[in-house]
């Protein structure tokens, strides 16, 4: 009985000691062993997942095309997934600017870029992140202690403070293969903007390219209230249109806004009207 209650001590102690990895320059502290999988399987296929790029289009089979800009609210409970914790949007497009991997540009309106959204100005990844942080003045000390002055810094980001995001899009009827569907363009996050103590309407912080974004949405992953195991990636979303959104402008000569010719409860109305002239687009494209 004893020698086997030896054997079982030296048997524990041999795995705890094989848990971590050999001391082979002398050092106090442990190296710690591997981290475990947390779970019994892992998931890969996100990770490795390749952009399905769209159907090639030429100029000469797009039979009507017309460009819109929408909102997708995060409040909304059908748009909740963008504001998870556990894998925010935001926090997608801010990790990946910071890392070098994805291009911002500006949205301040320009004489050549009016609305800011033609992706003519590329901002510096430190200059996309400061446009979502209020600007605080911090005093300037000398080496005795004295303050000399001020300068203007960037506060701290909260990512739950983006609760919108704008995207423009074009609507193409493709002739060749005789599809009417949506393509997006660009991607923006949403900032409220202050003025004189005043907040005025949310505005672009800065505008993603889509077809660049498309590369990481692919790799990360949706997270769903009914199911753990559901593949989804957030480009998935995208391309399947799995969001709920309104419309705020669509093309037009004077460049006009919703809001700028409609006011309170009409802009819900002109938003579904504009919508539904699109879905009645392709029926009308068609003879029976």
């Amino acid at each position: 009985m004893k020698k086997n209650l030896l054997t079982l001590a030296f048997l524990i102690s041999g795995a705890a000691a094989f848990a971590q990895t050999p001391n082979l320059n002398n050092s106090t502290t442990p190296t710690p062993a591997e981290r475990p999988v947390d779970g019994y399987y892992k998931k890969t296929n996100i990770l490795s997942a390749k952009v399905t790029p769209y159907a090639n289009l030429r100029e000469l089979d797009v039979m009507f095309s017309k460009r819109v800009w929408r909102e997708l609210d995060l409040r909304d409970k059908m748009n909740s997934i963008f504001a998870s914790p556990k894998g925010r949007l935001i926090d997608v497009i801010t990790e990946a600017v910071m890392a070098g991997e994805l291009t911002a540009y500006d949205a301040t309106s320009t004489k050549e870029d009016v609305n800011g959204d033609e992706f003519s100005t590329i901002l510096t990844p430190e200059g996309a992140l400061s446009r979502f942080a209020d600007s605080v003045l911090v005093p300037i000390f000398d080496e005795e202690g004295n303050q000399t002055g001020t300068q203007v810094k960037a506060g701290e980001f909260n990512p739950d403070s983006v609760v919108k995001f704008r995207i423009k899009e074009d609507w193409i009827f493709d002739k060749q293969r005789s599809v009417f569907e949506p393509r997006i363009v660009g991607i923006a996050p949403m900032i409220k903007v202050k003025a004189a103590g005043q907040t005025l309407d949310d505005q672009p912080a800065f505008w993603i390219y889509f077809p660049e974004i498309r590369q990481i949405l692919v790799t990360k992953e949706v997270v769903n209230r009914r199911n753990d195991a559901t593949g989804l990636s957030y480009d998935d979303v995208f391309m399947k249109r799995l969001f709920a959104s309104y419309i705020v402008k669509e093309s037009n000569p004077e460049d006009l806004r919703i809001k700028d010719y409609a006011q309170g409860i009409d802009r819900l109305h002109e938003s579904e009207r504009i919508r539904k002239e699109l879905m009645n687009r392709e029926h009308d494209l068609w003879s029976y």
